[in-house]
């Protein structure tokens, strides 16, 4: 069942989604050559326990065992921090993070460049963040689910890109996955009636190769089957009219650093 959220709890989940989009940002500077995943889940796990009452939502959630997901170049996501993942210049890293405040939780992801990038990387970067940007403008009262699939899907693909269509987006609020659904392809006008008080979290999986993907043996990564790049965005966005309305909101810079030619 689709739960709607009052304006009240809609509040709820932005203090949480504040938090989110504050360490998001703060781990642009904490993405370098060099570092560890496991470094950088450990700076996380303290960024949120240091605000009163919050904690991570994914550190054990079915199993998890880290505060964030951290998938590395061909990895789409749900990768596992480690002491022997070192960054190297010219990776790029996706990190996925939750948070859980006030019995609420709020959930986002970025794709970080390691240092400079070449700029089909770029590209797929910013291609995933535009896609991200049009599945949450057709989050609006009186569109369907498949008005977020449809404006993802031609994004991507009008720009070569693939879609993954295994892994899909997801209601939020009470629990960290609700109903509904929320794939990243679809045709405008299906799906289920997107009603002002749903909160969803929106997350384009992009690939530079096949959609289509695999999992490996610690049971938790997801990688590209041909094991081209892949990209990933996300935000928790409350369907609210005239707009609608980024719980997780960031200043997402990271796209915008360095590019190397290539």
């Amino acid at each position: 069942m689709i739960q709607l959220k009052s304006p009240k709890e809609i509040e709820a989940i932005a203090r949480a989604g504040e938090i989110v989009g504050e360490l998001l940002r703060a781990l642009e500077e904490e993405v370098v050559p060099g570092v560890t995943t496991a470094e950088l889940d450990t700076f996380a796990e303290a960024f949120i326990r240091r605000r009163p009452g919050a904690a991570p939502a994914f550190k054990g959630l079915y199993g998890f065992p880290a505060t964030l997901c951290t998938s590395l170049n061909e990895e789409v996501v749900h990768g596992i921090p480690s002491r022997t993942r070192v960054l190297e210049e010219g990776d790029i890293l996706k990190i996925d993070v939750g948070v859980y405040l006030d019995a609420w939780y709020a959930d986002a992801a970025m794709t970080y460049p390691v240092g400079g990038i070449v700029p089909e990387t770029r590209r797929l970067l910013t291609v995933t963040q535009e896609a991200l940007r049009r599945g949450i403008e057709a989050a609006v009262p009186g569109n369907r689910i498949g008005d977020i699939g449809a404006a993802i899907q031609e994004t991507a693909e009008k720009a070569g890109f693939s879609v993954v269509r295994e892994l899909v987006g997801h209601g939020v609020g009470r629990e960290p996955h609700e109903e509904p659904q929320v794939p990243n392809v679809g045709r405008a006008g299906q799906g289920p009636l997107l009603r002002e008080g749903m909160v969803l979290a929106i997350e384009p999986m992009i690939n530079a190769g096949t959609f289509r993907v695999s999992t490996l043996e610690d049971r938790w990564t997801v990688v590209t089957a041909d094991r081209s790049l892949s990209a990933h965005y996300e935000h928790t966005v409350a369907v609210t009219a005239p707009e609608p309305r980024i719980l997780t909101r960031v200043v997402e810079r990271a796209v915008r650093r360095s590019v190397v030619s290539g």
